[in-house]
């Protein structure tokens, strides 16, 4: 895995606005490595090749080559253009072997639920501590079969091996229920008028009504 993900990282000396801006116009993405009691080092590192790792699994350990040394990381923060989307800043942390890190990973639902039914995701991603090496890309969660009412609680959740469950067992994670149709504002004041003139009407029926003579 850590070949898979190999950058070539090179040091900043430039920091602020105006030299982040520099380093993105040449094709590169600042970023801050820190961790294990080490002062941050700034780096700028390759944009597309980054977007490429990262895009599909945020949590993807990344193997840097800097100044002709290695270090394992891990991405604790990714900044990206609120318009173009493209990566801005990144800040990592520095992993070792055999660390356990907790990360969030995003949730998957699989299966179909019971017919006429739908599921809504109540949380998009379980909070999971695994050794920073074997970190899930993400964990699924089975609706197969579920029906209205049902839900999933993250205790429920069948985790990674080596994973343990951060969440508090008892959220919910996915709940299943059939969708009822409101009625249309337009048909309630419809309605609303309609009795109101039924009312005018038997009122006024009582009202011209001759009285009865004793």
């Amino acid at each position: 895995m850590a070949n898979e993900n190999r950058l070539t990282a090179t040091t900043r000396t430039e920091f602020g606005k105006g030299a982040a801006r520099r380093t993105r116009r040449q094709g590169l993405v600042p970023a801050v490595l820190y961790g294990h009691g080490t002062d941050p080092v700034h780096l700028a590192l390759p944009t597309h090749d980054t977007w490429l790792i990262l895009k599909d699994n945020p949590n993807a350990l990344l193997t840097l080559d800097i100044d002709g040394s290695s270090e394992l990381a891990l991405a604790r923060d990714i900044q990206r253009d609120p318009v173009k989307w493209t990566l801005e800043h990144i800040d990592l942390i520095l992993v070792r072997k055999g660390e356990k890190v907790v990360v969030d990973v995003p949730v998957h639902v699989v299966g179909e639920s019971a017919p006429d039914t739908i599921h809504t995701l109540e949380l998009t991603t379980l909070s999971l501590e695994a050794e920073a090496t074997h970190l899930p890309e993400y964990v699924e969660v089975s609706i197969e079969g579920l029906e209205e009412g049902d839900n999933v609680r993250a205790g429920e959740v069948t985790l990674p091996e080596g994973s343990e469950l951060q969440n508090d067992p008892e959220d919910a994670v996915v709940v299943i229920y059939i969708p009822r149709e409101e009625p249309a504002e337009d048909e309630e004041t419809e309605g609303d008028e309609a009795e109101g003139a039924e009312a005018t009407e038997v009122e006024g029926s009582a009202d011209s009504a001759p009285a009865e003579e004793s």
